[in-house]
């Protein structure tokens, strides 16, 4: 089973567009925050923040969540490649799936900007 982590987040206003239902950017930002806690718990946040560009985005939704209401995403790595990372976003309120999808990232050499394989430490680590 490849790496997974869930975080729970309350919709606050600014999260919310003017009918007080969530921005579609808000999905973005809570991924990111789903990775970056599971890079710090697997100990790999100081090699791969800054050296993972995002390269695709795709997301689903599925309900409408309002200001106040609680939510629990789930980021699972789903696949590594050579030089990409793909993760499955789940953002799910109570047990109804409010949104699903995808964000892929890659690998780069910070000085060059140019995609490079993954370390052998850190794919031990996206693949444990």
């Amino acid at each position: 089973m490849l790496p997974s982590i869930s975080i729970q987040r309350r919709v606050q206003w600014m999260d919310t567009d003017a009918a007080g239902i969530w921005h579609h950017s808000v999905v973005i930002r809570w991924t990111e925050e789903a990775e970056a806690e599971l890079h710090r718990r697997l100990g790999i946040i100081e090699e791969t923040f800054g050296a993972t560009p995002r390269v695709r985005t795709e997301f689903q939704f599925h309900d409408v969540v309002h200001f106040d209401d609680v939510v629990d995403i789930t980021l699972t790595v789903s696949a590594l490649g050579t030089t990409s990372v793909t993760y499955e976003v789940d953002v799910a309120m109570d047990t109804t799936r409010v949104a699903s999808g995808k964000l892929v990232a890659v690998f780069i050499d910070r000085a060059s900007g140019e995609k490079q394989p993954w370390p052998d430490a850190l794919r031990r680590a996206l693949t444990a």
